[in-house]
């Protein structure tokens, strides 16, 4: 014991990093963390914990609008984005602090500066202190990608837009991912004028294309913009200050904000990787076991930077195995089928489960059955805005392989869903559960 500071030294105290920094101390390990930006990582300080502040606020734009149906008045209601952005600020500080108590709770050292890794078994910090530790973890997570075109400096990322000094009147948003149609959604309903452009021929890859070219429709029905095979060749900032797109043949673009959201890459660069003989992809990435475990028997990592699940529940997972695997005499390892995930976009959409592109390649016989109606909210609403259920079942075995949903409140619905494919049930299980009346979860034990 007496070779080593610590036994754990974690550098980056996002999602995964505090789980396994929390987890290895209450087994007994020595731990500390380095972190040169705020605790908390990207998902608490300027990621989908902000960003759901602002869908939730963005929800209000349709709800006033559809109050006097209801009953209520609401003329004269205002939007005022200085307010939800300094609101929203300060829940950050709020939950910054919860993570930073959690830490010190379980006596854990945070190190409130960048740390590299000198050796197999040492870090450097950026005061020059060396640290010996026992096994030392990455979770660094990711960084916004922004493209080397000219003019490129112009646009601005995720990590900023939460602290915008004014709301732009008209923004375009380049990408065709879950950031970019979580933000088209968001800035749409605060009223600017938005513009959703990827370079791509669809949205959303990954997620059943049926369902994309649903929740596109109906976004496109509520009139947000979305070009597709628009490739951003160019930026000009104009004598007025706002700036000109340029799409080559797809035409040109006249906005007061770029925001790039066209996906994330590993945050593994300058971390001193060559000095200990890390691993990495193509990508960036480093490589890992199933365990965490990289190259380097002492070096492990989790989340991000792994660019294995990008998601912050998978990285909460991954650290707290690794911590168990480490230091509690519990090697186990995580399972990555069935992960849910959703799209917080406007309309949302929520996944769990093999797509129907998937499963027709995967299995011989494959059933789908479909749910396409309109939300009772929306009926006494006057909107036309639909909604949209899908399950994919294996005929052979009955089991449901996966489950898709575009319509209000999908995510809320499909997290109690996914424990049911996860669990491998089949469809006649949910044909035997009893509808819960009147409700839109109940269309998922109505397919016919």
């Amino acid at each position: 014991m007496a070779d080593f500071d610590v036994d754990f030294f974690v550098i980056g105290a996002g999602s995964g990093g505090v789980r396994a920094a929390r987890i290895a101390a209450s087994h007994g390990a020595r731990v500390a963390v380095a972190e040169e930006y705020r605790v908390g990582g990207t998902c608490v300080i300027r990621g989908c914990v902000p960003k759901k502040m602002l869908v939730y606020a963005s929800h209000f734009a349709e709800d006033l609008a559809d109050a006097a149906r209801f009953g209520w008045d609401a003329a004269g209601a205002r939007f005022n984005w200085s307010r939800l952005r300094d609101n929203v600020a300060a829940e950050v500080d709020r939950l910054e602090g919860l993570y930073g108590q959690t830490l010190a709770n379980h006596q854990v050292e945070v190190l409130r500066e960048r740390a590299t890794i000198s050796g197999a078994q040492q870090v450097t910090l950026a005061s020059g202190r060396i640290v010996r530790a026992r096994h030392i973890l990455i979770a660094t997570g990711a960084r916004p990608n922004v493209p080397h075109v000219p003019g490129s400096e112009y646009g601005e990322t995720s990590n900023g837009v939460f602290h915008l000094p004014d709301l732009p009147k008209r923004i375009v948003i380049a990408g065709g991912g879950y950031i970019a149609n979580e933000f088209a959604g968001i800035f749409h309903a605060f009223g600017a004028e938005v513009v959703l452009a990827t370079r791509g021929d669809r949205l959303l890859r990954g997620y059943d294309v049926e369902m994309v070219d649903f929740m596109a429709e109906q976004a496109r029905g509520k009139g947000l913009d979305i070009r597709l095979n628009f490739p951003i060749h160019a930026i000009q900032k104009q004598a007025d200050g706002s700036l000109l797109v340029d799409g080559g043949d797809a035409g040109q673009l006249e906005t007061d904000m770029l925001l790039w959201a066209i996906g994330r890459d590993p945050n593994s660069a300058d971390l001193g990787l060559e000095n200990a003989g890390v691993a990495r992809d193509g990508a960036g990435a480093i490589i890992v076991d199933g365990h965490g475990t990289t190259n380097i028997p002492t070096i492990h990592a989790v989340g991000d930077v792994t660019n294995r699940v990008q998601l912050t529940p998978v990285a909460i997972r991954e650290g707290h195995a690794l911590a168990d695997h480490l230091f509690g005499g519990n090697s186990r390892t995580i399972d990555y089928a069935d992960i849910p995930s959703a799209v917080f976009a406007n309309p949302p959409l929520a996944a769990v489960g093999l797509t129907e592109e998937a499963a027709r390649a995967q299995f011989a016989d494959v059933a789908v059955y479909r749910s396409n109606f309109k939300p009772m909210k929306h009926s006494l609403a006057g909107r036309d805005e639909r909604a949209l259920y899908k399950m994919v079942v294996d005929n052979a075995s009955g089991r449901v392989l996966g489950l898709h949903m575009v319509g209000p409140d999908s995510a809320e619905i499909l997290q109690a869903a996914a424990v049911a494919v996860k669990a491998g049930l089949s469809k006649q299980a949910f044909d035997d559960t009893i509808a819960l009346h009147p409700s839109m979860a109940e269309e998922l034990v109505l397919f016919k």
